[in-house]
This record gives structure tokens, sequence and C-alpha cells, in this order.
């Protein structure tokens, strides 16, 4: 009895920890050929963020992706976005991963796919966004002490390419537009950039479509399918 009552205590406390880190439960009943992966406020890399604050750590979400590509049972993988932004490496990073794995992926954006979430939401096959969902464009930025202006100019310049580059590689905008988004001056009231909703974001062709949980899952087993019958 004590044994069982120390199982049970066990897997609760799994349970809990899970919950904590991740934000979600899995039931081990159920059984799905889909990878589900959310990424949520803030995204930490290097740093840890600030207590308070809740962040998807991307140490996290890689071993989430690899697993994902070498398990033969996982035939797709969903990607569910409602991020503020963060770390622009460890951002960059995880969509690169995405963007590279050989199964059909999906993204859909839930409330916000701001910052360096814009290339997380390009990174997957197709992407939708819900209609009351936003997504900010703006150039890089940091905070603190900059030590060597000149170097940290080059530094952020080239980061901002490999940001633009991706973007533009991994969805329909044109970069002339999206160089005009970065900039615009009349979005955001302390900052440069543009806020784009919903239907904005497919129409300059950043997301393909606009369609929530269900339409986002139909798609994804449609290119499963698909996939499986080449």
């Amino acid at each position: 009895m004590k044994f069982i009552n120390a199982k049970i205590e066990k897997d609760e406390n799994d349970t809990s920890q899970e919950i904590k880190e991740f934000g979600t439960k899995i039931n081990e009943e159920y059984t799905s050929n889909i990878q589900f992966i959310s990424v949520i406020g803030e995204i930490e890399g290097h740093v840890i963020s600030n207590k308070g604050k809740k962040a998807t750590k991307y140490e996290h979400i890689i071993p989430l992706l690899i697993s994902a590509q070498l398990n033969p049972k996982i035939e797709g993988i969903f990607i569910i976005l409602n991020t503020v932004g963060g770390d622009v490496e460890a951002g960059l990073a995880l969509a690169e991963m995405i963007n590279s794995i050989d199964k059909p992926k999906v993204s859909l954006v839930l409330g916000g796919g701001h910052s360096i979430g814009v290339p997380l939401a390009t990174s997957t096959d197709y992407s939708f966004i819900v209609e009351s969902a936003s997504m900010t464009i703006h150039p890089i930025r940091t905070t603190g002490l900059v030590i060597g202006v000149p170097q940290s100019f080059r530094y952020f310049e080239k980061m901002q390419q490999r940001i633009n580059n991706f973007i533009t590689r991994t969805s329909n905008i044109k970069k002339e537009d999206f160089l005009k988004f970065m900039y615009d001056t009349d979005e955001l009231a302390n900052d440069i950039g543009t806020i784009l909703v919903g239907n904005e974001a497919v129409e300059c062709g950043l997301i393909n479509e606009v369609g929530g949980l269900n339409k986002s899952l139909k798609k994804l087993n449609e290119m499963i399918e698909f996939n499986k019958n080449r």
C-alpha cells in the first residue's frame, strides 16, 4: 500500500512539473500521429526571463522537435503561437529547426505572433492566423549598455538581414513590403514598425490563411495524407 501511494504521489509530482514547465498535460490514453508544440509568452534563450513573465524555453522545444523528426509514429507537427517575442538568436534557431524538419508542419497564431514570433509563424509549410490575432513587425533592438557602437551596429544589421531573409524565404511577402512594414513610423507610438491584425497578415502574404484550430488541423491532416500517397 505504501508503494502504491508513493507511486501515485510521484505521478502527481511529475504531472505538476510538466504543467509548470510546458503549460500542458499529456493524456497517456490519447495517442496521435501529430506532435503539438506551443510557444507561449516570451521566448527565453541565453538569458533567463524575469520572474513573473510567462516564458517558453528554447532548450525545452529543441528536444521535442528532434523527437518529432526521429519518431516514425509522428507524421505531422502543429505549432501554436501566442508570443510577444524574446531572444532573437533562440527564436531564429527554433524557426530554422522547424523549417528543416521534413514532415508536414502547420502553425497557428493565436493572440499574437510578435517580433521574433514572426519567423516562427512562417517557418512551417502552411500558416494560419485567427481573425483577432496580431503580429508586430519591427527592427531588432536591445536594452542596456552597448560597448563598441559601430561593431554592435554591424552585428544587429547582419542579424536583421538573417531574419529578413528567413521570413521572405518562408512566406509569400515581398521583401520591399516587409521592409516598409518594419520601418513604418505611423503605427507604433514609441517605436517604428507595423501591427498586422488577422486578415492583414494574409493579404500581404506573410501568413497563408485566416483560420482557427479546426481549420488548421484539417489542413495538416490533408498534408499528412498527401505525404503518405506521394
